[in-house]
C-alpha cells in the first residue's frame, strides 16, 4: 500500500503518530485474535457435544418408533425462545436462557398412556437442538470476528506499519538532503564572500 505523503515536518509529525498508533494497537489485537481463537474453538467443541447429545437422545428412543406414530404432534409447540446477549472479546454472542412451550389441552383418557413422557422427550429433544443451533450461531459469529481481526493484524503487521516506517525515512532523508544542500550553499556563498572581500 503506498502511502500519500508530502515532503515536509509537518507530514512527518503526522505519519509517526500514525505508527505509533499502530504499533500501540497491534498487540491488542493479537491477545483479541488469540482470545477468539480460542473462543471459536470451544463453542465449537460444544456444539458438536450437542450434536452427539441429540443424536445419542433420538438412539435411545429409536426401539419405540413405531409408537410415535400414534404420537400427536400437534400437542407440543415452541411458544417463545428467550435468547440474551453475551459479550466476549468485544463480540456480541446469543446465549440460550429459556425455551417456552405451549402444550395444547388432551385427554389422557383418549391419548396413549405415554403421551405426558412423549411430551417430556419432545421438549428435552428441541431444547438440545436449539442449544446445538445457539453454539453453532455464537461460532460463527466468534470466527467472523476472529478473521476481521486477523485481517486488521496482517494490514497492520505486513501493510501499514513497514509503508509508514519506509514513508517516514524517505521524508527524513529528503529533509536531510535538502538541510545538507542549504548548509552547502550557505558555505559557497560564504566562501564567495570572503574571496570577494579579500580581493578587493
Amino acid at each position: 500500500m503506498a502511502i500519500k505523503f508530502q515532503y515536509n515536518k509537518t507530514y512527518l509529525q503526522r505519519l509517526k503518530k500514525q505508527l505509533e498508533i499502530r504499533e500501540k494497537a497491534l498487540p491488542t489485537l493479537k491477545n483479541k485474535e488469540a482470545a477468539l481463537r480460542s473462543e471459536v474453538k470451544k463453542a465449537k467443541e460444544t456444539a458438536e457435544t450437542f450434536d452427539k447429545k441429540l443424536e445419542k437422545q433420538l438412539q435411545e428412543y429409536q426401539h419405540a418408533i413405531a409408537l410415535w406414530d400414534e404420537f400427536d404432534n400437534e400437542l407440543v409447540h415452541i411458544e417463545d425462545v428467550d435468547l440474551s446477549v453475551k459479550k466476549i472479546a468485544g463480540v456480541k454472542t446469543p446465549v440460550l436462557d429459556d425455551v417456552r412451550f405451549s402444550i395444547r389441552e388432551f385427554s389422557l383418557f383418549n391419548k396413549p398412556a405415554w403421551t405426558l413422557d412423549g411430551i417430556h422427550i419432545v421438549k428435552q429433544l428441541a431444547i438440545t437442538a436449539l442449544e446445538r443451533e445457539v453454539y453453532y450461531q455464537k461460532m460463527q459469529l466468534l470466527d467472523h470476528a476472529r478473521k476481521k481481526t486477523t485481517q486488521k493484524v496482517n494490514l497492520y503487521e505486513k501493510v501499514q506499519i513497514p509503508g509508514f516506517e519506509e514513508a517516514i525515512l524517505k521524508i527524513k532523508r529528503y529533509l536531510e538532503d535538502e538541510e545538507n544542500l542549504s548548509k552547502a550553499a550557505q558555505k559557497i556563498v560564504k566562501n564567495r564572500l570572503q574571496e570577494s572581500e579579500a580581493s578587493v
